[in-house]
Protein backbone atom coordinates (compact mmCIF):
# COMPACT_ATOMS: atom_id res chain seq x y z
CA UNK A 1 0.00 0.00 0.00
CA UNK A 2 1.29 3.45 -0.82
CA UNK A 3 1.35 6.12 1.84
CA UNK A 4 3.32 7.20 4.88
CA UNK A 5 3.15 5.64 8.30
CA UNK A 6 3.47 6.88 11.85
CA UNK A 7 5.38 4.74 14.32
CA UNK A 8 5.71 7.00 17.38
CA UNK A 9 5.86 4.03 19.74
CA UNK A 10 4.98 0.37 19.91
CA UNK A 11 1.71 -0.25 18.03
CA UNK A 12 -1.44 -0.94 20.01
CA UNK A 13 -3.50 -2.96 17.55
CA UNK A 14 -6.62 -4.80 18.62
CA UNK A 15 -5.95 -8.49 19.03
CA UNK A 16 -9.40 -9.59 17.95
CA UNK A 17 -10.33 -9.99 14.31
CA UNK A 18 -11.33 -6.78 12.58
CA UNK A 19 -14.92 -6.51 11.44
CA UNK A 20 -15.60 -6.57 7.73
CA UNK A 21 -18.42 -4.09 8.31
CA UNK A 22 -17.89 -0.35 8.06
CA UNK A 23 -20.06 2.49 9.33
CA UNK A 24 -19.69 5.78 7.52
CA UNK A 25 -20.25 8.83 9.75
CA UNK A 26 -20.90 12.14 8.01
CA UNK A 27 -21.10 15.35 10.07
CA UNK A 28 -23.22 17.86 8.14
CA UNK A 29 -24.48 21.40 8.46
CA UNK A 30 -26.59 23.07 5.76
CA UNK A 31 -25.59 20.50 3.14
CA UNK A 32 -29.02 19.77 1.61
CA UNK A 33 -27.63 20.41 -1.86
CA UNK A 34 -24.89 17.75 -1.68
CA UNK A 35 -25.75 15.36 1.14
CA UNK A 36 -27.85 12.92 -0.93
CA UNK A 37 -25.04 12.35 -3.42
CA UNK A 38 -22.54 11.95 -0.59
CA UNK A 39 -24.70 9.42 1.26
CA UNK A 40 -25.43 7.38 -1.85
CA UNK A 41 -21.76 7.33 -2.87
CA UNK A 42 -20.59 6.40 0.64
CA UNK A 43 -23.06 3.50 0.71
CA UNK A 44 -21.36 2.08 -2.40
CA UNK A 45 -18.00 1.74 -0.64
CA UNK A 46 -17.21 -1.94 -0.15
CA UNK A 47 -18.03 -3.01 3.40
CA UNK A 48 -20.19 -0.01 4.30
CA UNK A 49 -23.49 -1.29 5.66
CA UNK A 50 -24.47 1.77 7.68
CA UNK A 51 -24.35 5.48 6.85
CA UNK A 52 -25.00 7.88 9.72
CA UNK A 53 -25.50 11.57 9.04
CA UNK A 54 -25.28 13.91 12.01
CA UNK A 55 -27.25 17.04 11.16
CA UNK A 56 -25.43 19.60 13.26
CA UNK A 57 -28.10 22.27 13.65
CA UNK A 58 -28.81 22.85 9.97
CA UNK A 59 -31.20 25.58 8.91
CA UNK A 60 -32.06 23.77 5.67
CA UNK A 61 -33.48 20.28 4.99
CA UNK A 62 -30.20 18.39 5.35
CA UNK A 63 -31.84 15.85 7.68
CA UNK A 64 -34.79 15.15 5.40
CA UNK A 65 -32.67 14.83 2.26
CA UNK A 66 -30.20 12.52 4.02
CA UNK A 67 -33.00 10.32 5.31
CA UNK A 68 -34.50 9.95 1.83
CA UNK A 69 -31.04 9.01 0.52
CA UNK A 70 -30.91 6.08 2.95
CA UNK A 71 -28.93 7.42 5.90
CA UNK A 72 -29.67 7.04 9.57
CA UNK A 73 -29.95 10.64 10.72
CA UNK A 74 -29.19 11.99 14.18
CA UNK A 75 -29.92 15.66 14.72
CA UNK A 76 -28.42 18.34 16.94
CA UNK A 77 -31.02 21.02 17.50
CA UNK A 78 -28.27 23.66 17.63
CA UNK A 79 -24.86 23.74 16.00
CA UNK A 80 -22.35 22.03 18.27
CA UNK A 81 -19.39 21.70 15.93
CA UNK A 82 -17.67 18.90 14.04
CA UNK A 83 -16.13 17.18 17.03
CA UNK A 84 -19.48 16.85 18.77
CA UNK A 85 -21.03 15.59 15.53
CA UNK A 86 -18.30 12.96 15.20
CA UNK A 87 -18.86 11.81 18.77
CA UNK A 88 -22.64 11.69 18.29
CA UNK A 89 -22.28 9.73 15.05
CA UNK A 90 -19.85 7.23 16.53
CA UNK A 91 -22.17 6.81 19.51
CA UNK A 92 -25.06 6.01 17.17
CA UNK A 93 -22.93 3.35 15.49
CA UNK A 94 -21.83 1.81 18.77
CA UNK A 95 -25.46 1.60 19.91
CA UNK A 96 -26.21 -0.51 16.82
CA UNK A 97 -23.10 -2.70 16.88
CA UNK A 98 -23.05 -6.32 17.89
CA UNK A 99 -20.17 -8.22 19.46
CA UNK A 100 -17.78 -7.22 16.67
CA UNK A 101 -17.60 -3.42 16.29
CA UNK A 102 -17.79 -1.81 12.88
CA UNK A 103 -14.91 0.26 11.61
CA UNK A 104 -15.64 3.99 11.62
CA UNK A 105 -15.19 5.88 8.36
CA UNK A 106 -15.53 9.65 8.74
CA UNK A 107 -16.22 11.63 5.57
CA UNK A 108 -17.01 15.28 4.87
CA UNK A 109 -20.58 16.01 3.81
CA UNK A 110 -19.66 17.94 0.67
CA UNK A 111 -17.82 15.15 -1.19
CA UNK A 112 -20.86 14.33 -3.31
CA UNK A 113 -20.47 11.47 -5.75
CA UNK A 114 -16.68 11.47 -5.24
CA UNK A 115 -17.13 9.96 -1.75
CA UNK A 116 -16.63 6.49 -3.24
CA UNK A 117 -13.00 7.50 -3.78
CA UNK A 118 -12.44 7.14 -0.02
CA UNK A 119 -12.68 3.34 -0.24
CA UNK A 120 -8.87 2.77 -0.01
CA UNK A 121 -8.96 4.04 3.58
CA UNK A 122 -10.75 0.92 4.79
CA UNK A 123 -8.38 -1.92 3.93
CA UNK A 124 -5.32 -0.96 6.02
CA UNK A 125 -7.52 -0.69 9.10
CA UNK A 126 -9.54 -3.83 8.36
CA UNK A 127 -6.35 -5.85 7.76
CA UNK A 128 -4.75 -4.70 11.00
CA UNK A 129 -1.98 -2.74 9.32
CA UNK A 130 -3.22 0.46 10.95
CA UNK A 131 -5.50 1.75 13.67
CA UNK A 132 -6.27 4.91 11.70
CA UNK A 133 -5.94 5.67 7.99
CA UNK A 134 -5.95 9.29 6.85
CA UNK A 135 -6.82 10.22 3.29
CA UNK A 136 -4.48 12.45 1.31
CA UNK A 137 -6.35 14.32 -1.41
CA UNK A 138 -5.32 15.48 -4.88
CA UNK A 139 -4.98 19.22 -5.49
CA UNK A 140 -8.40 20.81 -5.14
CA UNK A 141 -9.75 23.48 -7.49
CA UNK A 142 -12.72 25.80 -7.29
CA UNK A 143 -15.62 25.61 -9.76
CA UNK A 144 -14.09 28.45 -11.78
CA UNK A 145 -10.87 26.48 -12.17
CA UNK A 146 -8.82 28.62 -9.78
CA UNK A 147 -6.49 27.07 -7.24
CA UNK A 148 -8.05 26.30 -3.89
CA UNK A 149 -6.52 27.05 -0.54
CA UNK A 150 -4.26 29.70 0.85
CA UNK A 151 -0.55 29.90 1.64
CA UNK A 152 -0.23 26.73 3.69
CA UNK A 153 0.26 28.40 7.07
CA UNK A 154 -2.35 26.30 8.89
CA UNK A 155 -1.01 23.10 7.33
CA UNK A 156 2.54 23.94 8.39
CA UNK A 157 1.39 24.72 11.93
CA UNK A 158 -0.52 21.45 12.23
CA UNK A 159 2.24 19.38 10.64
CA UNK A 160 4.94 20.87 12.85
CA UNK A 161 2.85 20.40 15.98
CA UNK A 162 2.14 16.75 15.18
CA UNK A 163 5.82 16.16 14.44
CA UNK A 164 6.87 17.78 17.72
CA UNK A 165 4.38 15.69 19.67
CA UNK A 166 4.87 12.31 18.00
CA UNK A 167 7.93 12.41 15.75
CA UNK A 168 5.76 11.71 12.71
CA UNK A 169 5.51 14.09 9.74
CA UNK A 170 2.01 14.12 8.23
CA UNK A 171 1.51 14.97 4.57
CA UNK A 172 -2.03 16.33 4.95
CA UNK A 173 -2.57 16.79 8.69
CA UNK A 174 -5.92 18.58 8.28
CA UNK A 175 -7.63 15.87 6.24
CA UNK A 176 -11.05 14.96 7.64
CA UNK A 177 -11.33 11.74 5.65
CA UNK A 178 -10.36 9.06 8.16
CA UNK A 179 -11.05 5.41 8.93
CA UNK A 180 -10.31 4.02 12.37
CA UNK A 181 -11.22 1.32 14.81
CA UNK A 182 -13.69 1.87 17.61
CA UNK A 183 -10.87 1.31 20.10
CA UNK A 184 -8.78 4.05 18.54
CA UNK A 185 -11.68 6.48 18.38
CA UNK A 186 -12.63 5.96 22.02
CA UNK A 187 -8.99 6.46 23.02
CA UNK A 188 -9.15 10.00 21.59
CA UNK A 189 -12.45 11.03 23.22
CA UNK A 190 -13.20 13.76 24.12
CA UNK A 191 -12.17 15.19 20.78
CA UNK A 192 -10.70 18.65 20.41
CA UNK A 193 -13.23 21.26 19.39
CA UNK A 194 -13.45 23.27 16.19
CA UNK A 195 -10.95 22.95 13.37
CA UNK A 196 -8.37 21.48 15.74
CA UNK A 197 -10.09 18.09 15.81
CA UNK A 198 -7.99 16.39 13.11
CA UNK A 199 -4.66 17.67 14.42
CA UNK A 200 -5.51 16.62 17.96
CA UNK A 201 -6.75 13.21 16.84
CA UNK A 202 -3.40 12.43 15.22
CA UNK A 203 -1.46 13.63 18.27
CA UNK A 204 -3.58 11.86 20.84
CA UNK A 205 -3.51 8.52 19.03
CA UNK A 206 0.14 8.85 18.05
CA UNK A 207 1.18 9.49 21.62
CA UNK A 208 -0.77 6.44 22.79
CA UNK A 209 1.00 4.16 20.34
CA UNK A 210 -1.75 3.67 17.78
CA UNK A 211 -0.53 3.07 14.27
CA UNK A 212 -1.41 5.73 11.68
CA UNK A 213 -1.02 5.62 7.91
CA UNK A 214 -1.78 8.09 5.15
CA UNK A 215 -3.42 6.77 1.99
CA UNK A 216 -3.96 8.64 -1.29
CA UNK A 217 -7.65 8.93 -2.15
CA UNK A 218 -9.43 10.61 -5.06
CA UNK A 219 -12.19 12.75 -3.56
CA UNK A 220 -13.24 16.34 -4.16
CA UNK A 221 -14.81 18.74 -1.72
CA UNK A 222 -16.00 22.32 -1.74
CA UNK A 223 -12.73 24.17 -1.65
CA UNK A 224 -12.13 27.66 -0.30
CA UNK A 225 -10.28 30.25 -2.33
CA UNK A 226 -8.09 33.22 -1.56
CA UNK A 227 -10.92 35.73 -1.27
CA UNK A 228 -11.88 37.43 2.02
CA UNK A 229 -14.24 34.62 3.01
CA UNK A 230 -11.51 32.07 2.45
CA UNK A 231 -8.96 34.08 4.42
CA UNK A 232 -11.35 34.45 7.36
CA UNK A 233 -11.98 30.71 7.30
CA UNK A 234 -8.27 29.96 7.43
CA UNK A 235 -7.75 32.49 10.20
CA UNK A 236 -10.29 30.63 12.30
CA UNK A 237 -8.62 27.33 11.42
CA UNK A 238 -5.25 28.68 12.55
CA UNK A 239 -6.59 29.77 15.94
CA UNK A 240 -8.35 26.44 16.52
CA UNK A 241 -5.30 24.36 15.55
CA UNK A 242 -3.05 26.53 17.70
CA UNK A 243 -5.42 26.06 20.64
CA UNK A 244 -5.38 22.28 20.22
CA UNK A 245 -1.59 22.24 20.05
CA UNK A 246 -1.22 24.50 23.07
CA UNK A 247 -3.49 22.22 25.10
CA UNK A 248 -1.17 19.34 24.20
CA UNK A 249 2.06 21.26 24.78
CA UNK A 250 2.93 20.79 21.14
CA UNK A 251 3.25 24.34 19.84
CA UNK A 252 6.16 24.46 17.37
CA UNK A 253 8.65 27.36 17.21
CA UNK A 254 7.49 30.24 15.02
CA UNK A 255 10.38 29.80 12.60
CA UNK A 256 8.89 26.58 11.20
CA UNK A 257 5.84 28.50 9.96
CA UNK A 258 7.81 30.77 7.66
Amino acid sequence: MSGTESRPSEPSLESTARSAAVACVIPAKDEAERIAATVEAAARIAGVDLVVVVDDGSSDDTAGVATKAGAVVVRHETNRGKAAAMETGAGAVIDRDGDVPRLLLFLDADLGETATGAEPLVEPVRSGEADMAIGTLPAQVRPDGSKAGGHGLVVRLSRAGIEKATGWTATQPLSGQRCLTRKAFLAAVPLATGFGVETALSIDLGRKGFRIVEVPIDVRHRATGTDLKGQLHRGKQFLHVRRALAARRALPPLKVLR
